[in-house]
C-alpha cells in the first residue's frame, strides 16, 4: 500500500481471502474480493511499518488476469498525419494478449526474439473489478476497480498480432493500481513515454476515439469479463523501437510513473 513515497506491507490481508475450491472461477481472487477487504487493507496501511519506495521491487499490481484485451489505433491524430490510419471497433475489434505476458516494472523488458524490432506503446490500462457480460455503456464503469500504466510491447513482423504482443514480459503493468474513486475522469489523463530520457510519446485520453465505457461495453458483448481482466485503451503517436540497455520511463497523470530496464 502506497503512502506518499513510502510503502506499507499489507500482504497478510491475503489470508482473509475466502477459501477457494476447484473448479475455480476465472480471474484474480484479490480483485474479486477487494471491496470486502478494503477496510482491512486501509487499517493495515495505517498501522504497518513504512519503508521507502526506492527500496522496493515493483511487481505487476494485477497477478492473474484471465485475459488482456487491447484497442487498435484508438487516438484522434492531427489531420496532416496521413500515416496514422483511423481504426474503428466495428471494423477492427479488439486484440488479445496472453495473460502470461504480464510483468512488473522491476521485472524489466526482455527482448525475447533477438534480431527482431521490439516497439514500445504506453497506454492507460483499465482493470475490471467484477463479473460482467453484455454491460451497457451507462453501467460499464460500475465494473471497473481502477487503473494502471501499461507498456504494451510489440514485436514487429508478419505473424498474427496477438502472437507478436504476447511473449513473456511484454505487458508491463505498474507502478501500482489506482482505484476508480481516485480518478475523477479517466477521459482526461495525460500520458507520456521517454527512452533514455528522450521524449517519444505524449498524449491525453481525451483524444480516445472510443472511451473507456465504450471499450467495456464492446468487449463485454463478445467476452465475459472477470475480476482482474485488463483492457488496454490504445497508444498515442510516437511508437518506436527499443534496444538492450535502454531505460524506458512511462507515466500517466493521476496514476504515477515507472522506470523499466530493457535487457
Amino acid at each position: 500500500m502506497l503512502r506518499g513515497d513510502m510503502v506499507v506491507d499489507v500482504t497478510t490481508v491475503l489470508d482473509s481471502i475466502p477459501a477457494a475450491r476447484w473448479p475455480l472461477d476465472p480471474g484474480d481472487l484479490l480483485i474479486a474480493n477487494f471491496d470486502r477487504l478494503r477496510g482491512l487493507i486501509d487499517s493495515m496501511a495505517l498501522s504497518g511499518v513504512p519503508r521507502h519506495l526506492a527500496d522496493c521491487a515493483l511487481k505487476s499490481p494485477i497477478a492473474n488476469p484471465s485475459k488482456i484485451l487491447g484497442a487498435l489505433k484508438n487516438y484522434h491524430e492531427p489531420a496532416d498525419d496521413a500515416d496514422y490510419p483511423v481504426s474503428t471497433l466495428d471494423r477492427d475489434g479488439l486484440f488479445l494478449k496472453a495473460s502470461t505476458s504480464v510483468a512488473g516494472p522491476s521485472d524489466g523488458i526482455e527482448l525475447t526474439l533477438p534480431g527482431r524490432q521490439h516497439d514500445h506503446e504506453v497506454e492507460l490500462a483499465v482493470v475490471i473489478g467484477s463479473w460482467c457480460r453484455n454491460v451497457s455503456r451507462e453501467r460499464a464503469m460500475d465494473h471497473v476497480i481502477g487503473y494502471t500504466v501499461a507498456l504494451d510491447m510489440t514485436v514487429k513482423g508478419t505473424e498474427e498480432r496477438s502472437l507478436r504482443k504476447s511473449p513473456d514480459g511484454h505487458t508491463i503493468l505498474g507502478p501500482w493500481l489506482i482505484t476508480r474513486d481516485e480518478i475523477a475522469d479517466p477521459g482526461s489523463l495525460g500520458l507520456w513515454l521517454q527512452v533514455n530520457r528522450q521524449p517519444r510519446q505524449r498524449g491525453n485520453t481525451r483524444n480516445l476515439l472510443n472511451d473507456v465505457p465504450r471499450l467495456i461495453e464492446y468487449a463485454s458483448s463478445f467476452f465475459t469479463l472477470y475480476p482482474g481482466d485488463i483492457i488496454l485503451t490504445g497508444t498515442p503517436p510516437g511508437v518506436g523501437p527499443i534496444a538492450s540497455g535502454d531505460i524506458v520511463d512511462a507515466g500517466i497523470g493521476g496514476i504515477g510513473s515507472m522506470r523499466v530496464e530493457v535487457r
